[in-house]
């Protein structure tokens, strides 16, 4: 299969922001598909955010890890009748299909053969050099999405954050929760979260 893709120069964004904008001409999900069958992202970590594609940095230790772990927390807390995805696309709009660290789905594994899902229950990201892509970017993508529940494992800042009541492109409910407190998803009011449980280390406590 070939395919031109319609690839200009790479986009410079944020200091505090290592995703590279790999597209400036806004591309539909169905274009990106088929860049994707087509081998143009091939060996790359990429998702298409609201029509642009973005290159992501290579995973650091700190980040897998605290994908692993808020991977087994959340796999205690939700029952059959969900299942658990990391680092796979979710079909959010004609112009997005981001892939966050962890989602929540409804359904079996089995129910997404034919196509990924169109929405989660809940949305986890780990963010430590890309916090401006997932605290703004990918925030918009997920509200217009209606996705209900989106938090952010901020390691930088060391806090749970936690967006909800998504209205148009933004959430209207914004809570940063330390180590300490805890917080309930939406879909398991009766199942509440240790921050401290999801959060890796203390800073500066890290073992050398």
């Amino acid at each position: 299969m070939s395919y031109t893709p319609r690839l200009n120069s790479v986009v410079p964004v944020e200091d505090d922001d290592m995703a590279i904008a790999e597209t400036e001409v806004h591309t539909t999900r169905e274009e990106y598909v088929r860049m994707v069958e087509a081998g143009v992202f091939e060996g790359r970590r990429v998702e298409l955010i609201d029509g642009v594609v973005y290159e992501m940095p290579p995973q650091l230790s700190p980040h897998a890890s605290t994908v692993m772990l808020a991977q087994e927390v959340l796999r205690a807390v939700f029952s059959p009748g969900f299942s658990l995805r990391c680092q796979m696309p979710l079909d959010v709009g004609v112009e997005s299909m981001p892939e966050p660290d962890l989602a929540i789905v409804p359904g079996a594994p089995r129910d997404y053969y034919a196509a990924h899902p169109t929405g989660a229950a809940l949305v986890l990201e780990v963010t430590d050099t890309s916090q401006y892509h997932d605290r703004k970017r990918k925030a918009r993508s997920y509200a217009k999405a209606c996705i209900q529940d989106y938090w952010i494992l901020n390691l930088a800042r060391d806090v749970l954050e936690v967006y909800r009541d998504p209205v148009g492109d933004t959430y209207r409910t914004r809570l940063a929760l330390r180590r300490g407190e805890q917080i309930a998803p939406l879909a398991r009011p009766d199942a509440p979260i240790a921050v401290a449980d999801l959060l890796p280390f203390r800073p500066g406590s890290a073992p050398k």
